[in-house]
């Protein structure tokens, strides 16, 4: 069987056939089936079944999967953009063969949000199919969903995304009515992002009892997915899974889920029952299980890894196994949230498509995994959602526009263009130009980038700085109280403006790429005008930024907004507060991902690793060394004595702080595009103290690309390799560059 979905195939005759099927009474579930009558007793050449719903659905023929799809359609802007899958099922087809589609509320009907937003898309879900059966003659017969279909209840009784799903064995169908919905079919459009599939299965590494009712089992890894379970019992005996990330004493750490429940309820038919929970997923390292009908074996449960199609592409290695487990956490992190779209985390009342996280995030997913199509498909609903908001929402898809105005109460005065958020229009789309070098792609993401400008433009104050409006500023800053996270000792209008001016950057660059040398002309002005306006306001006559934290000094060297004298001042200033720190991260989402980069590249190596190297809380390693296996959301997520941080947002899978990997991946190991798409390489590897060796490897569309390096006595010995189609510049600490062409090197360098 062959999943379609690397081409758009929508013409107007397909799905014009079709009716959107549901049932009366709103069912939390149901089965709709047809049994085929095949037109001709020829032989048949090819049967493509297009397929999406309200909802989401499973397709069986003679209770075959047709694919290893799970959770279809996924989530995108439902009301503007409703991806249809192909399948090819020439295979399963034959006459009389029944067809049958499961359908569940996905994130079309799970009460979704946060703060009792309780969003839905509709109260109905709904399937809609077209089977395209093509016979050896050439003839075509078409089966599509209409009333003559029937309709019986299912073994998936509640199912959602954030609670978690019902499955009672001992049910067996009984029959429904059937009701046709009427819906926009201009929603209808080509499956652009990967499937949702099954990747790993995880085995328990220890399950405990800790008293006569409870079995907690321990996975030994953070991920999202769910469990699969085999059991014998009574019938009617019922079985609950509960999940967790970590646990407090012997007990599931629950209160970070806030109202998501993330229980799993298994009711057994009195044979041999394998319980799959496949329309909801949880993030989780524990689960909690009750109800087992006598000892429960680790033969019979195990966890189930759940996410889009990603190839990894990037993978990284050094002599410190923390610094290796943190890149293990971010590759984990990005897994459990890219799950057809990238969240934020994957475990709450939340899950959503927050666009601060992947702004900051981006270049750091584009190097572990080929993320092309995912994004693109994830930007193409930023696009439409900017369209009818007039600015890039906080989330993509924009549930925040279905919510009420009780539930939006305490946020509506927030809504607006935001730097970091609203930047991702942007940030994102360069991270993808410059990891494939696809320009067709670059030109799809334009229209956006420009809307996100025109959206902030009015915004700016007099004096040329983005000053005004609500900011999230540098979010998370490790200072900040754990109940006021936008308490950063950063000032959110030094943040924005030059979050404004990297954008503007970018916005030039892409423009002359695209041929638009108006466009180009315009926004070299203003990003020319945002930088000398944050000199002139920003930058005091000692050479100290506004607010003197970290992060401001992170984004303006490494966004460019400084002259070089000003820079060199500006990192021996970051260097100094780094020093001061205890070689701590006083940084939040917003400067996280620069300030190793701002140091290192002016020669504040040293800083840069001890910064990256130091174990106690707040760094990278305190998580690592309390046993993390995904990125937090924050610093101290779990408190040294063990405990959950009060904070509401504790979220212990948010990839967002991880994003010094790209540093690690660009800078110590030194792999960098000097074009997009890695046309020609930029190899620029970073020795420093407290590693003896680092390398990197890179799956680039020209082939596979390698640095790194390694002590051998006085000497670091270089090793890289350029592949076949493309050339390299390596860029050694002593400010050679020399130029290689395909093919594998060792180059000993003096320290």
């Amino acid at each position: 069987m062959q999943d379609q979905t690397s081409k758009p195939f929508i013409e107007p005759r397909l799905l014009t056939r079709a009716r959107m099927v549901t049932v009366a009474g709103n069912a939390p579930s149901f089965v709709l089936s047809t049994r085929l009558d095949l037109n001709s007793a020829e032989a048949i050449k090819k049967a493509t079944l297009h397929a999406t719903a309200h909802g989401a659905y499973e397709v069986r023929i003679d209770g075959q999967p047709v694919s290893e799809r799970v959770l279809a359609p996924g989530w995108t802007a439902f009301d503007s953009r409703l991806q249809v899958q192909a399948y090819d099922v020439t295979e399963f087809v034959r006459q009389g063969c029944r067809l049958e589609a499961l359908i569940g509320n996905g994130w079309w009907r799970s009460r979704l949000g946060f703060t009792a937003m309780d969003i839905d898309y509709a109260s109905h879900i709904g399937f809609i199919a077209e089977l395209e059966i093509v016979y050896a003659s050439g003839a075509v017969q078409f089966v599509a969903t209409d009333a003559s279909w029937t309709a019986e209840t299912s073994q998936v009784g509640e199912n959602s995304i954030y609670h978690g799903q019902v499955i009672d064995k001992s049910l067996s169908g009984k029959p429904l009515t059937t009701c046709i919905v009427e819906f926009d079919r201009s929603t209808l459009v080509a499956q652009v992002k990967p499937p949702v599939l099954r990747h790993e299965v995880v085995h328990p590494i220890s399950i405990t009892v800790p008293d006569d009712k409870r079995f907690i089992i321990d996975f030994g890894q953070n991920l999202v997915g769910w469990v699969r379970l085999r059991a014998r019992g009574s019938a009617g005996g019922r079985i609950v899974v509960r999940h967790a990330e970590v646990l407090e004493g012997d007990a599931l750490a629950v209160r970070p889920l806030r109202s998501a429940r993330a229980t799993d309820t298994f009711v057994l038919s009195g044979e041999d029952d394998l319980f799959e929970p496949t329309f909801t997923f949880h993030g989780f390292r524990y689960a909690e299980v009750t109800g087992h009908p006598g000892p429960l074996s680790a033969e019979n449960v195990e966890a189930v890894v759940v996410h889009s199609q990603m190839r990894r592409t990037g993978h990284f290695e050094c002599s410190n196994p923390l610094i290796n487990r943190l890149v293990e956490n971010s590759v984990w992190g990005q897994k459990g949230n890219f799950l057809d779209l990238p969240t934020d985390c994957p475990q709450r009342d939340e899950r959503m498509g927050w666009t601060g996280d992947l702004a900051v995030y981006a270049s750091s997913a584009a190097f572990q995994f080929d993320v092309a199509d995912v994004l693109h498909g994830w930007l193409l609903d930023l696009k439409v959602e900017l369209q009818e908001a007039g600015y890039v929402p906080f989330v993509v898809p924009n549930l925040f526009k279905f919510a009420s105005k009780a539930a939006l109460k305490n946020y509506a005065h927030i809504l607006g263009p935001t730097a970091i958020w609203a930047d991702a229009a942007a940030w994102v789309p360069e991270a993808l130009w410059w990891a494939y070098g696809d320009a067709a792609r670059l030109a799809e993401h334009y229209p956006a980038v420009v809307g996100h400008l025109e959206s902030v433009l009015p915004r700016v104050s007099d004096t040329g700085l983005w000053d005004k409006g609500f900011q999230f500023g540098d979010w998370l800053d490790p200072t900040a109280p754990p109940d006021k996270p936008l308490a950063s000792k950063s000032d959110p209008g030094v943040i924005a403006t030059a979050c404004l001016y990297r954008t503007l950057s970018f916005a030039a660059l892409a423009a002359e790429q695209l041929g638009k040398p108006d466009d180009a002309r315009r926004w070299r002005h203003i990003a020319a005008r945002t930088r000398t306006a944050f000199q002139q306001h920003y930058l005091q006559p000692d050479g100290r930024l506004r607010s003197d934290a970290q992060a401001v000094y992170a984004l303006a060297i490494h966004f460019g907004l400084l002259d070089p004298e000003q820079s060199r001042a500006a990192a021996a200033r970051l260097a100094e507060l780094v020093r001061e720190s205890g070689y701590h991260v006083s940084t939040g989402f917003a400067g996280t991902p620069y300030v190793t980069w701002a140091l290192s590249t002016h020669g504040f190596v040293e800083e840069a690793y001890r910064l990256v190297l130091q174990t106690d809380n707040p760094s990278w390693l305190y998580a690592v060394k309390m046993g993390a296996t995904t990125i937090w959301e924050r610093w101290d997520s779990l408190l040294p004595d063990g405990t959950v941080n009060p904070g509401e947002m504790t979220s212990f899978n948010h990839y967002a702080l991880g994003a010094v990997v790209d540093w690690l991946y660009k800078a110590v190991a030194g792999i960098r595009p000097a074009q997009p798409g890695y046309q020609r390489i930029h190899l620029q590897p970073t020795p420093g103290p407290g590693l003896d060796w680092a390398r990197a490897t890179l799956e680039t569309r020209h082939g596979q690309v390698t640095c790194g390096w390694r002590r051998n006595d006085a000497d670091i010995v270089i090793e890289c390799t350029v592949p076949q189609g493309a050339e390299a510049d390596l860029h050694t600490w002593h400010g050679e560059v020399l130029v290689l062409g395909p093919g594998s090197y060792e180059i000993r360098k003096p320290c």
